[in-house]
């Protein structure tokens, strides 16, 4: 409970702009999913801090690791332990903005194409990412979808070679999160 205020508090912070417009939530939807001929693997965290600032279009993302949730316990231990080290990295972030923001008209009802560009940081590593996305507006809620897809190489996870063929180069991952105007 102490590390999600800590980053519902960061995020606040990292959010300019005092008369902005800002929407947030701390149950967004992750999904990943990884398909080989041998096996596939999903694992969903629900536990997703977003937040969106209407007017500038600064995204910031918060995820704890560990809050990966896969269908096998031996998965999801292999995953925590070897594969992200969670213990040693336990969150991944994302930090950047929507470019075509002011495409977005927060006041009426609909479905946007955005453009999302910032940087994933997953372990150690940060990569520059671009990517679609759909905000749908309706009152004062905001849902936001985008499915892209990442190299497990571009973000140091080894994969040791007993289980190569069970994962996949790619992954790919669904954000699916509900946010909802701040009361500040």
């Amino acid at each position: 409970m102490k590390h999600l205020i800590t980053s519902i508090l960061l995020i606040s912070l990292t959010i300019t702009g005092v008369s902005a417009q800002k929407y947030i939530t701390k149950t967004g939807h992750i999904l990943f999913f990884s398909s080989t001929p041998m096996e596939d693997i999903e694992a969903h965290n629900r536990q997703v801090n977003a937040a969106l600032d209407a007017e500038t279009g600064e995204l910031v993302f918060r995820v704890l690791m560990k809050s990966f949730q896969f269908e096998k316990a031996l998965m999801q231990e292999h995953f925590n332990e070897n594969f992200v080290e969670s213990n040693k990295f336990p969150n991944s972030s994302f930090k950047g903005k929507i470019t075509n923001i002011k495409d977005v008209d927060f006041t009426k009802n609909g479905t946007y194409e955005v453009n999302i560009e910032g940087d994933l940081t997953i372990k150690d590593a940060t990569k520059r990412i671009n990517e679609k996305g759909t905000l749908e507006v309706n009152g004062d809620k905001v849902r936001g979808l985008s499915t892209f897809s990442v190299l497990v190489s571009d973000y140091n996870i080894k994969v040791p070679n007993t289980v190569a063929n069970n994962i996949a180069k790619s992954i790919r991952v669904d954000v699916d999160i509900n946010l909802e105007k701040s009361a500040k």
